[in-house]
């Protein structure tokens, strides 16, 4: 999801950026001199390249826990400014939004867990437990 939707938001920034142009306006206002504009285009992309290099690192097993609290302190203002379900009008659009908000909450809930994975390179953590219970059970009958 994080290389699929971050290519995406590289490739369409323009297309995103109304979404993000609010945000844009405030840090705009919070740090007015950075050396290169504050746009919601810029915001895209850089969320984007975000999404696409934590993704990366995070699907290849390149610093897991890092990559994961990464995306999930990206998955904040994406979610916060891109899927606004109170703000709709239209039922329909109100329960797609409200579908991507509660899915991305989701999201940053597992990336979280995932930075806790005392030992990251090795089997998922589910995997490990189980691999340990049937070991501790073959024990018990032997």
């Amino acid at each position: 999801m994080f290389l699929y939707g971050g290519a995406n938001s590289l490739k369409n920034a323009s297309a995103m950026a109304p979404k993000a142009q609010p945000l844009a306006e405030q840090l705009q206002k919070i740090a007015p001199n950075l050396p290169i504009p504050v746009t919601g285009a810029n915001l895209v992309r850089l969320n984007g390249a975000v999404h696409v290099a934590a993704g990366a690192a995070l699907a290849t097993g390149h610093f897991p826990r890092l990559a994961s609290l990464v995306l999930a302190g990206s998955l904040v203002p994406t979610t916060a400014t891109g899927h606004q379900f109170w703000k709709e009008t239209d039922l329909g659009a109100r329960k797609n939004q409200q579908v991507h908000f509660t899915k991305n909450l989701s999201l940053i809930g597992g990336l979280l867990m995932a930075t806790l994975d005392p030992e990251p390179h090795k089997k998922f953590i589910g995997r490990r437990a189980k691999d340990r219970a049937s070991e501790t059970i073959d024990h018990i009958r032997n």
